[in-house]
């Protein structure tokens, strides 16, 4: 019995010489660069390890996630180092790999992103704030941003309400300073700031604190659940938005869109004048203010508006098309008078006098027709254009509309 125990005692012995000795060759493979000969190494003795004691298994845990991270691996590589810690390892320079780690993330994000792989950059950012919460929160926002950029609203999202319930600013200072032998005036980091101010070089040195992104995110929550379809807490965001920004033109526009959506039509122009004191020169403000007032049956106002359209953007096809729409919806009731009418005189006389009305209504649609015909040849115009030159008689303008649409 004496002897079997001894024998069970020297096995283990050899086992965990073995796994040692296996674990320095895999660690120095990794040391040299053969990242791929230490995953093999590490592979090739998984059953050596087995039943490895537990100062064997952290160094193992350590390599394994040095190895992720050299293979971009960057989640199973963080939740590794993670276990090792936790395990307690305690290498000295596990906070330089933590740091090395966040930086390879960061970078790799970066490369996505100049790939539009938005969406794989978001999360790699995400990552990098969720290694330091305190520290890193600058990568949150940007994961947030590039989820916008990916269209991935849903995360993007979630990471907004994570800035909001953190109260993120992300206010940073700037450095400038005046060059002597240019007189310009240049930024410079924190640490060339420093430097500078010792020397010659540089005076007129000054520091200048960013905005807070906070309004920024606030805003970007409402957009997103007006994107998202969500109007109710679309409208609970964009009015705590514009709490801190009033003036901010894409705020009263959501919140413009979100009443056009609810049916408030008085509340939705009262914002497009907001608006318009914000961008005076928007054609498309004045058009949407077209379009409101035309549903509400308010002609004239609504013409003001289009000819404003244009008159600011002259090629506003829509502008042209909806001030001739409304023109031409003045036809209907002259068209339903003119059928009702009899054969006496006096309808007849008042026949003449509704096809002169009807005529002039033509009339003012051609000159409107024609200077956006001019801009592209749009197809409706033309051919609107083609059947009002037919009925005014314009033989020659009916022939060139006709020809312009084969």
């Amino acid at each position: 019995m004496k002897k079997y125990i001894t024998t069970i005692m020297f096995l283990a012995c050899f086992m965990t010489v073995g796994q040692k000795k296996e674990i320095k060759k895999a660690e120095k493979l990794y040391d040299s660069g053969d990242i791929q000969g230490a995953t093999e190494l590490l592979k090739s003795n998984e059953t050596l390890f087995n039943n490895a004691d537990e100062k064997v298994l952290l160094q193992k845990t350590y390599l394994e996630a040095k190895i992720d991270q050299a293979n971009s691996n960057f989640q199973s590589s963080y939740e590794k180092f993670l276990k090792y810690k936790s395990s307690g390892g305690k290498d000295t320079e596990y906070d330089n790999n933590i740091l090395k780690l966040t930086s390879d993330i960061v970078n790799s994000a970066i490369e996505d992103n100049a790939e539009k792989k938005y969406k794989e950059g978001a999360s790699k950012l995400y990552l990098a704030y969720t290694i330091d919460k305190e520290i890193n929160q600058d990568y949150l926002y940007y994961a947030a941003s590039g989820s916008v950029n990916g269209s991935d609203f849903e995360k993007a999202l979630e990471y907004y309400n994570q800035l909001k319930d953190l109260k993120y600013e992300g206010i940073t200072t700037k450095y400038f300073a005046k060059s002597i032998e240019s007189g310009e005036e240049v930024e410079l980091s924190e640490s060339e700031y420093n430097v500078y101010k010792k020397t010659k070089e540089y005076s007129d040195f000054r520091e200048e604190k960013t905005d807070s992104r906070y309004p920024e995110i606030i805003k970007n929550i409402a957009l997103i659940y007006a994107q998202l379809g969500q109007n109710d807490k679309a409208m609970d965001a964009v009015k705590l938005a514009r709490q801190s920004d009033p003036k901010d033109l894409n705020l009263i526009l959501t919140e413009a869109n979100l009443y056009i959506q609810l049916n408030e039509n008085d509340r939705f122009e009262a914002l497009m004048k907001e608006a318009i004191e914000q961008d005076p020169n928007n054609a498309t403000l004045y058009f949407n203010l077209g379009v409101v007032n035309a549903q509400r049956g308010n002609t004239e106002h609504a013409k003001t508006y289009y000819n404003k359209t244009i008159e600011l953007d002259p090629n506003f096809e829509s502008g042209y098309l909806n001030l001739v729409s409304l023109i031409l919806e003045g036809e209907a009731p002259i068209v339903e008078e003119m059928n009702g009418l009899g054969n006496s005189r006096a309808d007849n006389a008042r026949y003449d006098v509704l096809k002169t009305e009807r005529e002039n209504l033509y009339k003012e649609c051609v000159p409107i027709l024609e200077k956006l015909v001019s801009i592209n040849e749009n197809q409706e115009a033309v051919k609107t254009l083609m059947n009002i030159y037919g009925t005014l008689g314009n033989n020659e303008g009916f022939k060139q509309m006709k020809s312009l649409l084969q």
